[in-house]
């Protein structure tokens, strides 16, 4: 019995993947999907991480199940960390899928530069009533695909962390078969980054969904774990 460890995405938990989940239970498959330190009800780091500190989280993970072997899915932020595990314990992987994943690095947009600005600028003014309130409906309207502004404390020093990181050097360490999932009205990551990883990683397949965006478990849970099957039996 084949087994996939499922990474989650930034601001996400392991229960959104539970249609995706019982799909492939159902075929057979062993399925596992932990909450990441600081996502669902996982506590938060102590001290800001780097996405190799989650590395060595889901080593330890997969040692506790006693996973010797088995298949890794990232999707956006859990896609950096398949990345860097998948070249540092190759040995542990049978094969690497990865959807919607900031492994390049983009140009800092005016969107998000305008967003960190605001929020500092607007910070001076927390000791005033119904603060709060128009921070939220701020985030929530305004800034609703910005994760920057959506954290605090440790994890905002840890988001900072991360996305200071360009895998792009990385990708081409890749050894092992990869499957890239994108959708292709992504609004968290684009989709231009797409054939710039698959071009990088050797080999690796590429397979854009037309007019889907970010989530594409949450979007085709039936499709996805249909194409997941697909690759693991390949």
């Amino acid at each position: 019995m084949a087994t996939l460890l499922i990474l989650h995405g930034w601001g996400s938990c392991a229960e959104r993947w539970e249609k995706v989940k019982k799909i492939l239970v159902q075929q057979g498959l062993k399925v596992i999907i932990p909450n990441l330190p600081g996502f669902g009800k996982a506590q938060p780091p102590s001290q800001p991480w780097s996405v190799d500190d989650y590395v060595e989280w889901v080593k330890e993970l997969s040692e506790k199940n006693n996973l010797s072997q088995f298949f890794l899915l990232g999707h956006s932020f859990g896609g950096r960390i398949a990345i860097k595990f998948a070249i540092k314990y190759p040995q542990k992987i049978s094969g690497l899928i990865l959807s919607g994943v900031p492994a390049i690095k983009e140009k800092l947009n005016i969107k998000l530069h305008t967003a960190r600005a605001l929020a500092k600028f607007s910070s001076r003014f927390s000791f005033l009533p119904f603060y709060n309130f128009f921070r939220k409906i701020f985030y929530q309207y305004l800034l609703r695909n910005t994760d920057y502004l959506q954290v605090e404390g440790m994890m905002k020093e840890t988001y900072k962390r991360i996305i200071a990181e360009d895998l792009s050097p990385y990708l081409s360490q890749i050894k092992l078969k990869t499957l890239i999932l994108w959708g292709e009205r992504d609004d968290f990551v684009s989709a231009k980054l797409a054939p710039l990883i698959k071009d990088k990683i050797p080999n690796s397949k590429l397979i854009i969904f037309p007019k889907l965006r970010h989530s594409l478990h949450r979007e085709i849970p039936e499709n996805l774990a249909e194409i997941i099957i697909k690759f693991l039996q390949d």
